[in-house]
Formats: C-alpha cells, structure tokens, sequence
C-alpha cells in the first residue's frame, strides 16, 4: 500500500465504513483484471470503466448479495465473467434538519425536485470517451470527516436514504478543488443540494460537489486536477457548513475512500 493510500486509510477508515480496496459490497467497487482480447465491459447493461486493464465495476448500495454477471468484449468475441457481491452492514445516521420543507416538501415543490433529480441521475449515467487521467486522484478539500459514505440516515426521525457521499466539514468560503482533469456537466442551485457541480472524468466516472456557497465554474469548462471549482458552504439540506462530494462508477455511487485507493495505488 502506497504512502498517499495509508494517509487515505488513516484520515477515513473507522470500524463502520472501512472495508478492503476491490471488496465486491454494496457501494464498493469490484476490480477484475481483463483477460487477453478483451477491452472492454457492461455490468447491468451499462458500460464500465476499463482503467490500468482493469474493469472498475461500480455497485449501488442496494445490490442484492449473491452471484452477479460482467459481460466482456473484444477481438475474442463475447463472454461472461461471473462474481460474488457479498452483504455489508452500514450504520445509521440520526439528524435533525431544522427546516421541516426540506425533509417533508409540500407538494408545490415537487414538481422542481423531480426535474432536478431526473437531471442529476442523467449526469451520473454519462459515460464519455475522454482520456483518462485519474491518478492521483486528490481530495477536493482538506476538512474533518462529519459523515461517511453508506449511512443509513434518519432525518427528524424518518428514515431517508442511504448517505451517497461523503461529508468534508470546513469552513465556509473553503476552496474546492477538482480530484482530477474533466468536464462540468451540470451547475446550478438545487432544492435539495443547494449549489452543486457535476464533473465528468471519462469512463463514467462522475463525481458531485453540493452545500457551496459559490461555483467558480460553468457548464461545458475543462478543470484541470487541483482548479479551484467553488467554495465550501452551507446551501440546501444540511446541518452546518461542508462539503458533500459523490463518485460514481458505471451510474452507481460508490464511496468516494474506495475509489481514491484504487486510482492511487502505485
């Protein structure tokens, strides 16, 4: 394991959400070295980054436990690869928001939470052909770990979602900074996120910025690794001033610690 890796393991890892790079869990991420003549890979009938001839397979936090399939192709033809997603336990997050319009919205505001949510599950499923340059790939802000990836959460005591990111407390007007080369998709105040940027890396690799305070960027702006993106606030649905950064793989949202270590690794 790499110096950067251990720093990683060190600053994230906790008994709850700490688990082994490459473990196939809901909201991990399975690593299957791509056997000769083939180049390529679809998992639930998306396509998957191939990265360091490796197909980086990205798996929802609702996947079922037990077998599922990779398809391959290339110049050998077609073929399938089969692998065990095995049960991973997440704890539950109890939090209090205190503006009851965004845990329950009234039915005026529905109608905007869905466009948005259409909008942003579009962004996640993109899967472009730019070159790759993930490595390193760097955290976007320096700050106190305030939630993992993968809670369970309770929000004024009505059970929400799983937590899709992971939350980097700081203060506000923190620069953000861009974890790697790519493209904004997608700016905007949302109802829930508050300012949020969308980044594409290729390969259906996404990742989500949300909570700023201000966006220094515009859709269809090239980033280069370390460009500052926004600064780190408090906007939408939150509790106090942080960052909420999302990975997603293959239109999945994995967590954020598993995919640093994999595109980290020496």
């Amino acid at each position: 394991m790499s110096r950067l890796i251990a720093a990683v393991a060190a600053l994230f890892c906790t008994a709850a959400s700490c688990w082994a790079v490459a473990d196939a869990v809901p909201g991990g991420v399975y690593l299957f070295e791509m056997p000769t003549g083939f180049d390529s890979a679809r998992f639930q009938e998306r396509p998957v980054m191939i990265h360091r001839g490796q197909a980086l397979v990205g798996l929802h936090i609702n996947t079922e436990p037990g077998e599922h399939e990779l398809q391959l192709e290339g110049a050998a033809g077609s073929q399938s690869h089969r692998f065990q997603v095995t049960a991973k336990q997440y704890p539950e997050e109890h939090l209090t928001i205190a503006n009851q319009r965004l845990v329950n919205p009234p039915e005026s505001d529905l109608v905007r939470i869905r466009e948005e949510t259409a909008r942003q599950l579009a962004q996640y499923r993109r899967f472009t052909a730019r070159p790759l340059d993930l490595s390193p790939f760097v955290l976007p802000v320096t700050g106190r770990v305030s939630s993992v990836f993968g809670h369970r959460r309770v929000l004024n005591g009505q059970p929400r979602n799983p937590h899709s990111g992971l939350d980097l407390a700081a203060h506000t007007g923190t620069p953000i900074q861009a974890p790697a080369p790519g493209a904004v998709v997608l700016t905007g105040e949302l109802f829930f996120n508050g300012k949020t940027v969308f980044l594409d890396h290729g390969q259906g690799l996404v990742t989500m910025y949300c909570h700023m305070d201000a966006i220094a960027v515009r859709e269809g702006d090239e980033v280069g690794r370390g460009q500052v993106i926004g600064k780190v606030g408090a906007t939408g649905r939150v509790t106090g001033a942080h960052l909420h950064w999302s990975v997603s793989l293959n239109g999945n949202r994995v967590d954020p610690v598993t995919v640093m270590a994999i595109l980290n690794e020496d």
